[in-house]
């Protein structure tokens, strides 16, 4: 099929002007291209023509699709994440009908990559059905150094400046769309007002961070490291065991008070876009005091992750794509929920006490050979905040998206070409 064959349906993407610049260029490629919109704000990132306003209520929303999927004569569906429940319903109608699903996720290997693949992301991922020893076969024609993993993010500030607009455009149009329902437990006004929040507060936040890292990086004691993640992430909501964050925090806390040596201490990182949502610092501490480990557990507000694991000793996660940050330095890591790289060879499934009174170390060279296989498949350099990393994507994944093979097949020996290079983006 070439690019004038192509027919593309969008549905929501990520907060900012990415999928409309990306839509752009396939129309450039000679594809056509629709977006369907569920609020102000898709309407306010998609200008111009090509928009389909849905304003119906949730159970309607199969049938319009599939009334759109028929009267387009559409090829492919394009979406961000593939669990929210409209984009479940996406999904699921594609399969029946033989669309070509292209999902887009943040980046496996973030910060400076994001994640491409056909049909689903991370627990519903194809990664999950591979082997490292598939990837190293695969890897058998390709010779290359690949590029070290980054410690810094870096469009955090725009991630948050689109994510404030948006919400704000979704509330001011709540009236036209008010049958509109977020795939998320808040309300639009209430994702506005922590989205407003969490921007005016950084200045503070981030003293807060400097002197919690200060204490823990001149402390002179060992340390564990627990990655949070955000209640409301898919990756969290949809693919763990855990039904909130004070849930994760108690059986991390259990452990290490049963397990680990007495002079250690316990470190709990904040995800970056932690908003206020869940009352981490409180229930840290009261956890900490309940499980007689007062002064041996501290708490840090998200910033960067790479210097509290320059000296950790370990690393905990539910399945935060930040944990290969980790195994990237050959720090022991346990994770509990389904990840895509969550492999035997380079993640612990030791009981919890257990790992933090004697970890198994990783397989560094399975791991890094997991590492370069995503690099020449799915992780493609760029982001979808900042104009730089908009313009480092386009230039890559336009031509993924035409392709007649999923990003997985991308290492077979008649396409097995040098493709990755590192991207600061800022």
């Amino acid at each position: 099929m070439t690019a004038g064959d192509r027919r593309f349906l969008f549905l929501q993407g990520p907060h900012g002007p990415w999928f409309h610049r990306l839509g752009r260029m396939l129309q450039a490629a000679g594809g056509q291209v629709w977006r369907i919109g569920f609020n102000l704000g898709d309407r306010v990132f998609w200008p111009g023509p090509g928009y389909i306003a849905f304003t119906g209520a949730p159970q309607d929303w199969a049938g319009a699709l599939a009334d759109h999927l028929d009267r387009l004569a559409i090829t492919d569906i394009v979406l961000y994440g593939d669990t929210r429940p409209i984009h479940a319903t996406a999904v699921q109608l594609a399969r029946a009908r033989g669309l070509t699903v292209h999902v887009f996720e943040e980046g496996y290997l973030r910060p400076y990559w994001v994640t491409y693949e056909r049909g689903g992301a991370n627990g519903n991922s194809r990664l999950m059905g591979l082997s490292v020893d598939q990837m190293q076969r695969a890897l058998d024609p390709v010779d290359i150094d690949l590029p070290d993993s980054p410690g810094t993010w870096g469009d955090m500030r725009q991630h948050m400046f689109w994510g404030a607009l948006y919400h704000g455009c979704v509330a001011l149009g709540a009236r036209a769309y008010r049958r509109f329902r977020p795939h998320r437990d808040l309300t639009v006004g209430q994702e506005f007002l922590l989205y407003l929040k969490s921007f005016l507060l950084m200045p503070l936040h981030r003293a807060q961070r400097r002197l919690a890292t200060f204490r823990i990086r001149f402390g002179g004691f060992p340390y564990h490291l627990a990655i949070l993640q955000l209640d409301h992430d898919a990756s969290f909501r949809d693919h763990s065991p855990f039904r909130s964050t004070g849930e994760f925090l108690g059986v991390v806390m259990a452990g290490f008070a049963k397990g680990a040596p007495r002079h250690h201490h316990l470190v709990f990182k904040a995800h970056p876009l932690e908003d206020g949502r869940t009352p981490l610092a409180a229930d840290i501490a009261r956890l900490a005091h309940d499980h007689g480990l007062a002064g041996r557990v501290h708490f840090v507000r998200g910033g960067k992750l790479a210097h509290l694991l320059t000296h950790a000793s370990t690393a905990v996660t539910v399945n935060s794509t930040a944990g290969q940050q980790a195994l990237w330095r050959g720090i022991p890591l346990r994770t509990f929920g389904t990840a895509v790289y969550a492999k035997p060879e380079f993640v612990s499934s030791q009981p919890l006490d257990a790992f933090f009174a004697a970890p198994d170390r990783p397989d560094t060279r399975a791991y890094r050979a997991y590492r370069r296989f995503l690099l020449e498949t799915s992780q493609v350099s760029g982001g979808f905040y900042s104009s730089r990393g908009r313009r480092a994507l386009l230039r890559q994944v336009v031509d993924m998206m035409l392709s007649s093979q999923d990003p997985y097949a991308a290492l077979s020996p008649e396409t097995a070409a040098p493709r990755q290079q590192l991207r600061v983006v800022k």
